[in-house]
């Protein structure tokens, strides 16, 4: 009787068991799935935002970019960090007052730290005309560019999004030691204007239609994607198995 009740209770023990992994797999599976989700909705609300035009002249768009392609992106004077001669850039096209953009900094930390000399990370402007206070960002960080500080502006403008204005950046410039009178000439001026419509103009052919986009060696990926996503892309094209 003994030796039945200690198989009935081993026997119940590996059912628990088994349900355990089972449950843990299927709340891992849904949680990604969930996720996923999510960022198809995120995604779908900044396209909305993004149909308003931007606040420069917005040219004709095409198409939203297949991620089946591969498309060249133009970073010539783009900011830029990492390896000048990685094998890989990672371009993002971005939103200074978009909190998805906020959001997703961390994962290209990440991306820096797990793939070092073999990733570039390029920036490229794309203030959307439902975030009044972007433009100024825009040219605040494109002025800091212009003195080799613009990652430093970027760390500093997306680390406090609930106060976006001219009067911080140049509180900013202070900060991280820009000539301010050069800085602010700068953000007035007809070279920094262009340049940010510039990457407007370009995000408009390219198709890219909100923010987060990136083009991962010139294959799209839309969103503030986890590291799961870019990893997948960066592992192909690096030949990693």
């Amino acid at each position: 009787m003994a030796r039945e009740r200690s198989s009935a209770s081993i026997v119940a023990a590996l059912i628990i068991g088994v349900a355990v992994v089972v449950g843990a797999l299927l709340i891992r599976s849904s949680l990604e799935r969930t996720s996923r989700e999510i960022a198809a909705v995120e995604e779908a609300l900044r396209e909305i935002e993004f149909a308003g035009g931007v606040p420069t002249r917005a040219p004709t768009r095409t198409a939203r970019p297949d991620p089946n392609r591969r498309y060249s992106v133009d970073t010539a004077g783009s900011p830029s960090r990492g390896n000048p001669d990685a094998k890989l850039a990672i371009v993002e096209f971005s939103d200074f007052q978009c909190p998805f953009c906020s959001r997703v900094t961390p994962t290209l930390e990440q991306i820096e730290r797990e793939y070092g000399d073999d990733v570039r990370i390029v920036f490229k402007h794309l203030p959307l005309s439902m975030h009044p206070q972007a433009p100024a960002a825009h040219a605040a960080a494109e002025a800091a560019h212009r003195q080799g500080k613009f990652w430093e502006m970027h760390d500093l403008i997306f680390a406090d999004q609930k106060n976006m204005s001219p009067e911080r950046y140049v509180e900013y410039a202070k900060r991280i030691g820009l000539d301010v009178e050069r800085f602010e000439k700068d953000v007035a001026s007809q070279e920094v204007k262009r340049k940010v419509e510039s990457d407007v103009a370009e995000a408009a052919r390219l198709g890219v239609m909100s923010t987060p986009g990136f083009f991962v060696n010139g294959r799209y990926l839309r969103g503030a994607q986890p590291f799961s996503a870019f990893k997948v892309l960066i592992d192909e094209e690096l030949g990693r198995s």
